[in-house]
């Protein structure tokens, strides 16, 4: 069931001799739970596509849908709102607040939102990620594997409809980044929620649903797990797979 919607995305950056065009022409569609990965080289667009859905990087031109509601029609306000609750969003870096604690950090956006914490959720959440034992640390006194968790959990205490995440391994060593990979699916599993994550790291992308590669800023690539790829044409009329030129249309 289609969930969320890109149609016709584009971002550019700049004026004249120094604009970039990050996303050009981007259209996709990802259903209800689905976990996919995008991949693409650094510059390519698929962070700027990953954080023009979440609502933070407001798009040149097109339309992003979720759940059928075009998440840019509002002011301000109700876009603020629209990522407080609909979304999830982890980075790379934490991003902890380092005078709270982990149960602080975690709780804070339903506190901004002047809304009751679910202490049932709370405490479910603190049990996923195993941080019972250090619910009152800081994040001077976890490991970066714990803190990387801390901010997994604060994505997910508002039950967001989608979980963003931007390379959220990529300050974490090997066995770190795969436990916080093996959260992210337990997560995606439990709760029903969308998924998308960038990564530059192929194990990763390789234990996701469906792997979306970016060039140039359009969709170049789109296999899903048991079906045949579908390689895109770029404009020029190319097709790619991977790096590799695969033939002319």
């Amino acid at each position: 069931m289609e969930f969320l919607k890109v149609d016709n995305l584009c971002k550019v950056y700049g004026k004249g001799e120094n604009q970039v065009t990050a996303l050009d022409h981007v259209s996709l569609t990802v259903d209800k739970g689905e976990f996919a990965a995008i991949i693409g080289t650094s510059g390519s667009g698929k962070s700027t596509l990953l954080h023009s859905i979440a609502g933070v990087d407001i798009p040149t031109g097109g339309k992003i849908y979720l759940d059928g509601q075009d998440i840019y029609a509002g002011n301000n306000e109700q876009l603020a709102i629209f990522r407080r609750r609909q979304v999830g969003l982890i980075y790379q870096f934490h991003n902890l607040i380092p005078t709270l604690n982990v149960v602080e950090n975690i709780t804070l956006p339903i506190l901004m939102d002047r809304r009751k914490v679910n202490k049932e959720r709370l405490n479910e959440l603190l049990e996923l990620l195993g941080l019972q034992e250090r619910r009152k640390h800081l994040p001077n006194q976890l490991s970066g594997g714990q803190q990387q968790r801390v901010a997994i959990g604060r994505a997910l205490m508002n039950a967001p409809a989608v979980m963003l995440a931007d390379e959220p391994t990529g300050s974490l060593d090997s066995r770190n980044g795969q436990e916080i990979i093996r959260l992210l699916k337990e997560s995606n599993k439990k709760y029903g929620q969308t998924l998308l994550l960038v990564t530059h790291d192929e194990s990763i992308a390789l234990q996701a649903e469906r792997i979306i590669t970016i060039a140039d800023g359009r969709i170049v690539r789109d296999r899903r797990a048991g079906r045949t790829d579908q390689v895109l044409p770029d404009k020029r009329g190319i097709r790619h797979d991977g790096e590799r030129q695969v033939g002319q249309l």
